[in-house]
C-alpha cells in the first residue's frame, strides 16, 4: 500500500491488503497524492470512502504514471469511475514489420540463404550482429526517478499542459506552437521552484513543533530497524531442549546444526553400488518436439550466456526449428555442448 488512502481501514479493506500481499500486488489507488475528491470512490449521503481499487503486480508499479477517480462519472450507482494510466513496453520483434526486416537482414548476412549454417559459433554471431543493427542496443542503465514528493495539483496541471503543448508542436511545427511550448516550459520551472520551496518551508516549520520532532524520531528509529536483521533469533534450544541465551552458545549450536545438516546423506540420495547401467540407443530429437518447446517458451525473458532472446528463434520460424533440431542432435551424439 501507498500512503494516500482515505480514512481508516476496516475488515474488508484489510482483506484487500492481505490478498495483495499474498499475490505480491500493489493497491494502485493509494500510491498517488490527489485531492480527496479524486480519491473517494463511493459517495452516498454523508458517507465518503474508498471501496473500489485497481491492483497490479508490484513489478509493474513503475509503469503506472497516474491513478485517480473521475469526478462526475459513475460505473454503478454511487460508485465512481477509477482510472489509471500506464505505459506498456512492446517488444520490437512482436511487430511483424520489424520481424520481417530482421529476417531480410539475416538472409543478406548469410549471402541470400534461408538455411542457417550448421556451425553454432557462426550462427550465433551472425544473429547477434544482425540484432544490433536492426533492434539496437539498450544502455542497460535504469532511468532515475525524479523527486516528486512535493508536487502539488498546480504543478501537475502545468506539466500536463506543457506535455500537450509539446505534442502539438511535434505535430505542427509552427513558430506560434513553439512559443507556446517555450512559455509553458518557463512557467513549469517557476511553479516547480515555488512548490518545492513551499514544501520545504512547511517541512522545516513542522520539524520545529513537537509533532514534527516525533515524526523525526520515528523515521530515525525506522531507518535503524531497516538496517538490522529484525528476524534474528535471540535464543535457541540445544539437543536436549535446554534454552541457550548467551550469544556464544547460540552461535555454537547453529554451527553444530549446519555442520550436521550439510554433511548428512539422505536415504533417497545414497548411490546404490553394483547396479548395471543399461546401454541403449537414444532416439533423435524431432522437429515437432523443438517446435512445441519453442511455442511454450515465454517472451520477454532475460537472455542466457549466448545473448540471444527466445523471440529471435520464434521470429525465424522453420529455419530456427531446422537449425536447433540439428544442433541438439549433434550435442546428443558428441556428448559435448558448444562454447
Amino acid at each position: 500500500m501507498g500512503k494516500f488512502g482515505v480514512k481508516e481501514r476496516n475488515l474488508e479493506g484489510q482483506m484487500v491488503v492481505d490478498f495483495a500481499k499474498r499475490m505480491d500486488m500493489a493497491v494502485v489507488n493509494t500510491y498517488f497524492q490527489k485531492k480527496e475528491e479524486h480519491r473517494v470512490t463511493y459517495k452516498s449521503g454523508g458517507r465518503r470512502t474508498q471501496v473500489d481499487y485497481i491492483l497490479c503486480k508490484r513489478c509493474n508499479l513503475k509503469e503506472i504514471s497516474d491513478c485517480k477517480v473521475v469526478v462526475g462519472e459513475s460505473v454503478a450507482r454511487q460508485h465512481r469511475t477509477v482510472v489509471c494510466r500506464m505505459k506498456l513496453k512492446e517488444l520490437k520483434l512482436k511487430k511483424e514489420e520489424c520481424c520481417e526486416e530482421f529476417r531480410q537482414k539475416l538472409r543478406q548476412a548469410l549471402g541470400g540463404q534461408v538455411v542457417l549454417p550448421d556451425d553454432w559459433e557462426t550462427t550465433a554471431e551472425v544473429i547477434r550482429e544482425t540484432g544490433r543493427k536492426v533492434l539496437g542496443v539498450s544502455s542497460g542503465r535504469r532511468k532515475e526517478d525524479k523527486e516528486t514528493w512535493w508536487w502539488n495539483e498546480e504543478v501537475q496541471d502545468s506539466i500536463k499542459r506543457k506535455r500537450l503543448a509539446k505534442k502539438k508542436w511535434d505535430m505542427d511545427r509552427t513558430e506560434e506552437n513553439r512559443q507556446e511550448y517555450k512559455e509553458l516550459q518557463r512557467r513549469v520551472k517557476r511553479e516547480v521552484s515555488k512548490a518545492k520551496q513551499k514544501a520545504y518551508d512547511e517541512l522545516y516549520t513542522r520539524l520545529e513543533t513537537r509533532e514534527g520532532q516525533k515524526d523525526l524520531y520515528r523515521l530515525a528509529r525506522q531507518r535503524d530497524r531497516d538496517g538490522k536483521d529484525v528476524q534474528q533469533v535471540r535464543v535457541i534450544k540445544d539437543r536436549d531442549g535446554r534454552v541457550l541465551t548467551s550469544e556464544e552458545s547460540v552461535q555454537r549450536r547453529w554451527k553444530a546444526y549446519f555442520e550436521e545438516l550439510m554433511n548428512e546423506e539422505y536415504e533417497k540420495e545414497k548411490r546404490v553400488e553394483g547396479v548395471n547401467s543399461v546401454e541403449q540407443k537414444v532416439d533423435k530429437i524431432r522437429k515437432d518436439e523443438v517446435r512445441k518447446a519453442l511455442k511454450r517458451m515465454k517472451s520477454g525473458k532475460a537472455v542466457g550466456p549466448d545473448d540471444i532472446p527466445v523471440e529471435v528463434w520464434k521470429c525465424l520460424g522453420e529455419a530456427a526449428v531446422e537449425f536447433l533440431t540439428s544442433l541438439f542432435n549433434r550435442v546428443l551424439e558428441s556428448d559435448r555442448m558448444p562454447e
